[in-house]
């Protein structure tokens, strides 16, 4: 398939929508195990992301120039720990699609395990720590071993990176502020799990259209 510059710029639009219709609930699951704000922190990061979408970045056809907007607005938007390892990955994914206005089945499969590589090497957590990580890492080991039909597999993905979601439920937080909570952690999804599976499933979205 080829995937252009525009269906980038379109695709970190739709997560904005998403972010901001799911910011509630994110905040909801927050206010279990932090202090509640990842919803508030998302919704301010990705409607910086949409500011620089509609101003400086309009009319760009270089996808990593694009990528690499996006995550430095949202570092600079976001002060939280989700800040530098959104934008570590994005950094990152840039890099392999760098002065390219359309993307191959490989080179899209190459931009997710970048910008996943980039979260994990930013955030040093691990499956099971009850993270973003154990959301993007099992849609990470499908990319990484399967190949072709960049749709279909990034379908695997996405269905790995739910049950990896769904998964967070039933661990006991090690990181972060929620680690503080031990046991009474347990039966809460965690909202980092959830937004990063918003990002990838909003991708898988914009591919289908």
């Amino acid at each position: 398939m080829k995937f252009t510059a525009q269906q980038l710029i379109s695709y970190f639009k739709d997560v904005g929508r998403v972010i901001e219709e799911k910011k509630d609930y994110l905040s909801e699951l927050d206010r279990k195990l932090g202090d509640g704000d990842h919803g508030v922190t998302m919704s301010i990061g990705w409607h910086a992301v949409n500011e620089t979408l509609d101003s400086e970045l309009t009319n760009e056809r270089d996808c990593g120039k694009i990528s690499s907007a996006v995550g430095m607005t949202f570092l600079n938007a976001v002060g939280s720990s989700v800040g530098p390892l959104y934008a570590t990955g994005f950094l990152r994914a840039a890099k392999v699609v760098s002065q390219k206005s359309e993307l191959n089945d490989s080179e899209l499969s190459q931009y997710w395990i970048s910008f996943i590589n980039g979260v994990k090497e930013r955030g040093q957590s691990k499956v099971g720590d009850k993270t973003m990580i154990d959301t993007l890492q099992p849609a990470l080991e499908v990319l990484e071993s399967k190949s072709g039909d960049f749709p279909s597999v990034f379908a695997e993905a996405v269905q790995a990176a739910e049950r990896g979601m769904k998964a967070t439920v039933n661990l006991v937080s090690k990181v972060g502020r929620s680690s503080r909570l031990g046991e009474r952690s347990k039966g809460i999804q965690d909202p980092g799990a959830t937004s990063a599976y918003l990002l990838v499933a909003t991708f898988l979205q914009t591919v289908a259209q």
